[in-house]
């Protein structure tokens, strides 16, 4: 009997305890992109993990290459870099914006005054100002592979439908 009761009071603190730690589970990254400023759309659904440093460092770890719809495409790659304060992702590595058939590497991506709704784009060679309600939703991500014209030519489409 007393054999009986130690097995059960060990079942129940088992999965008391499985129950408390599953409670305890870190926030998303998009939930930490909206906690510092940022809309949760600049990073897709589809984001496995991520690290971010006390200094603010982040890395997001996807399961693969892949490609999503915004304002125009973005590619991002299976690791994407970045500083992340208030209002900024700076040093940004790892994501490429598509302009005028050219895919473009994002440097910083900046909410200089978030009661204007405009997110503002470093691709090197120009900034773009967008707005910010089209980053709200994280999108949803086609994979990608180096050398996979098939899923390039599928983006392609998605990207210019009207759906």
């Amino acid at each position: 009997m007393e054999k009986l009761i130690y097995r059960i009071t060990l079942l129940f603190t088992t999965l008391f305890l499985s129950f408390s730690l599953s409670s305890l589970s870190c926030p998303t990254i998009h939930d930490v992109l909206r906690s510092k400023g940022l809309p949760a759309g600049l990073l897709p659904q589809e984001v496995d993990s991520y690290t971010l440093d006390n200094d603010g460092r982040l890395e997001v770890f996807l399961a693969a290459p892949c490609l999503a719809k915004s304002v125009t495409g973005m590619r991002f790659d299976s690791v994407v870099r970045a500083n992340l304060s208030y209002g900024s992702l700076v040093g940004v590595e790892g994501l490429s914006q598509f302009e005028l058939f050219l895919w473009l590497s994002v440097k910083d991506i900046v909410v200089k005054k978030p009661d204007t709704g405009v997110i503002i784009i470093d691709i090197g060679v120009a900034y773009k100002q967008l707005s910010r309600s089209l980053f709200e939703d994280p999108p949803k991500c086609l994979p990608h592979g180096t050398k996979n014209v098939f899923n390039f030519l599928r983006f392609f489409n998605y990207l210019f439908s009207f759906s």
